[in-house]
């Protein structure tokens, strides 16, 4: 298996839990982080080493991510698995799925690519590189068979492991939160890139919106190795904000919170189904933000509003992304009950409908290819 950033290595362990419960003496290996870990995988490089997001900001770590891509493709046609299972991360993945498949090895791809947002013709690559998609949501499958691509839905994990019904009361307690505070959530992502182009302005906007009330609190989930370059961001950006840094618990942090910042990416969704109005943030790098601009193919970068199709929720992109805007954003949700109430509804409903136990569902269809 390969999961290249701490959602996959989250997402991989919810599958490795089911897979382990078919098959209790399974060996999992390959490149991967501590959720992963939990369940007896042994990591021949850790996920932080694939991490990168952004055109600029990989090609500076281009040599690099090849060279463990070689290496791991040379060990695995050396000693062939039963089969390999890319988590995401399909610029890693992709080519080296297409050279273990072309060796005979089962290759599988859990979470699709996100063919119907931007990179359609990416499809065409899939299908040379991978016997099986495992979708995470619904309208995928459709789309990958008008490509000749063998895929089956099964669910968001994420979806099985969130509480229907929030333990706010229980999460604010844990993190030492009063009933009645007013608490936003900074989640400012999980790689060094994102947070390097993003932790600044969120931070910034905290600041704003404690300046503005003085009341607020705020929680702040850094990822595993991410405590130094948070620190240093927080001193700078948000000093004197009443802000608590957590190690992990982005859990917690989101079932206590009133509202939170949030950006782009599977965060976002995690939001979602912890029913909390948000405001999504996003920035890379002016040129990669180019590219990628082109290539987009719905006004929607968010998940929840990708899957809702509509702006649920606020999205602040690039140069709009500023601290004051992000702080409008989030201060209006406090201030209109009834539309933080309309959405908690629509959270809800979408929270049913990807709930379908993953882990089950993906090992029934594993077991499927294993046995094709």
């Amino acid at each position: 298996m390969v999961a290249g950033e701490a959602s996959g290595d989250l997402l991989a362990g919810l599958l490795l839990g089911g897979l382990k419960a078919r098959w209790p003496a399974l060996r999992s290996m390959g490149i991967g982080g501590p959720k992963m870990a939990r369940h007896g995988f042994e990591a021949w490089w850790p996920h932080e080493k694939l991490a990168v997001r952004g055109y600029v900001e990989v090609l500076r770590h281009y040599r690099e991510i090849v060279g463990i891509r070689n290496q791991l493709a040379d060990r695995l046609l050396r000693e062939p698995p039963d089969a390999f299972i890319g988590v995401d991360a399909p610029d890693f993945n992709l080519d080296l799925e297409a050279r273990l498949k072309a060796a005979g090895i089962k290759a599988i791809h859990f979470v699709s690519p996100s063919i119907w947002a931007w990179r359609g013709k990416r499809a065409e690559k899939m299908r040379t590189s991978v016997d099986h998609v495992l979708c995470l949501f619904p309208f995928e499958p459709a789309i990958y068979a008008q490509h000749g691509i063998a895929a089956t839905y099964v669910g968001h994990p994420l979806a099985d492991t969130i509480p229907m019904e929030v333990p706010r009361a229980a999460s604010r307690a844990s993190l030492g939160l009063a009933a009645d505070d007013e608490v936003i959530a900074v989640l400012p992502g999980s790689r060094r890139s994102e947070i390097q182009y993003i932790g600044a302005r969120l931070l910034a906007a905290a600041a704003e919106m404690q300046r503005r009330r003085p009341a607020l609190r705020f929680v702040l989930p850094v990822a595993p190795g991410l405590r130094a370059l948070i620190d240093p961001l927080v001193s700078l950006h948000a000093p004197g904000v009443r802000l608590e840094l957590l190690d992990g618990r982005s859990h917690e942090a989101l079932a206590a919170c009133d509202v939170a910042l949030v950006a782009s990416g599977t965060a976002t969704l995690e939001a979602a189904l912890f029913k909390r109005p948000m405001v999504i943030a996003y920035n890379m790098h002016w040129l990669s933000w180019q590219m990628m601009k082109r290539m987009k193919y719905q006004p929607w970068v968010g998940l929840p509003n990708i899957l809702l199709r509509d702006f649920a929720v606020p999205e602040l992109l690039q140069d709009e992304a500023t601290p004051a805007k992000l702080a409008n954003a989030a201060l209006a949700w406090l201030a209109e009950p009834a539309r933080r109430d309309t959405l908690v509804q629509r959270f809800q409903a979408l929270h049913r409908e990807l709930r379908c136990n993953t882990a089950q569902a993906a090992t029934d269809a594993i077991e499927k290819i294993l046995a094709a």
